[in-house]
């Protein structure tokens, strides 16, 4: 016997980047009905600084669904326009406005905010990126009952993932995206069973993920080697890290340490932290504060990326100081 869905709700969805989107369409692809979209307002974009619609607004558009995007949702009228939906839950991933307390208490069901992180650790901004930096070995997405602080809210739903040596910032977003339409779905559905417990956070184990700021993406080349391919990794897609040759900025979008037996090969190697020791086809081997790295794919000014036994070619890089 086919078990029948549970009653669709009404739903208004709140959200502005890349993360929110899947999330959204996971619930255009569901039985509920999402009858408007918050976003946030366009803002200049590339070269031309041209008013770009969120990706959130465009995937609403072409679905025709209802699109709202107030500077604040702390102004009366913002307000009284979003209690007019009679929505039966609201559900924010990413939105980028902060909702009092009078907005979360508005749809029957309040609202619920999916974080890309294993609350309460990274609460904040940045929790992808803050989770790589760190060396975390395990993400995940928790689906929270909002209110009115800085994800402080009771955890209904938890899914994770561990994060490989590999993951960027981009790769482990994209996971976290597509299990956040998971746990969301999930979700809904045993709030309307009554199947789901709600979960206070632990205070004692709460970290937060500070915005992502372009100063940091300088690389400090005294850093061990493993601190400072995480931070290549975590700034993979933005601001990606950086370093300084002939006074203009190189990129390094892609690093990674060396091997046991290719340490081996250096081991005797005494150099000052950011030297060019080497260059091989996988690429430059450059001295850090412990142990030299290989930079595998870099960016110069003006151009676009490549390996960086590419951009070695034309360039005498070995005794080059970063």
């Amino acid at each position: 016997m086919n078990q029948q869905p549970s009653p669709a709700l009404r739903i208004i969805f709140a959200g502005t980047p890349d993360f929110s989107v899947a999330p959204l369409q996971a619930l255009l692809d569901s039985h509920h009905e999402v009858i408007a979209v918050y976003t946030q307002p366009d803002r200049p974009a590339g070269r031309g600084r041209k008013l770009t619609a969120s990706p959130v607004k465009q995937v609403a558009e072409e679905n025709g669904i209802a699109v709202y995007q107030p500077e604040s949702l702390r102004n009366e009228d913002a307000q009284q326009t979003l209690n007019r939906l009679n929505a039966d839950i609201m559900i924010v991933v990413a939105y980028g406005l902060i909702l009092p307390q009078v907005v979360l208490d508005m749809p029957k069901m309040g609202c619920l905010n999916i974080h890309a992180s294993l609350l309460p650790r990274w609460r904040g901004a940045a929790p992808i990126q803050r989770a790589i930096e760190s060396g975390d070995k395990q993400s995940g997405v928790t689906i929270m009952q909002m209110n009115a602080g800085l994800d402080t809210g009771d955890m209904l739903y938890k899914i994770s993932t561990d994060i490989s040596e590999e993951d960027t910032a981009q790769t482990l977003h994209d996971r976290l995206s597509t299990l956040g339409c998971d746990a969301l779905l999930a979700t809904l559905d045993g709030l309307q069973k009554n199947a789901i417990i709600s979960e206070k956070q632990d205070e004692s184990l709460v970290t937060y993920a500070e915005k992502m700021h372009k100063e940091e993406a300088l690389i400090q080349w005294e850093q061990p080697a493993l601190n400072i391919v995480r931070k290549i990794q975590a700034f993979n897609p933005w601001p990606v890290a950086y370093t300084t040759f002939q006074e203009k900025p190189l990129r390094v979008w892609q690093a990674r340490q060396l091997t046991t037996q290719e340490q081996s090969e250096y081991a005797n190697t005494q150099t000052q932290p950011g030297l060019v020791v080497a260059l091989t086809k996988v690429g430059l081997i450059v001295a850090t504060g412990d142990k030299p790295i290989y930079l595998q794919q870099v960016q110069p000014a003006g151009k676009k990326a490549m390996s960086a036994y590419d951009f070695a070619q034309a360039r005498h890089l070995i005794g080059y100081q970063f």
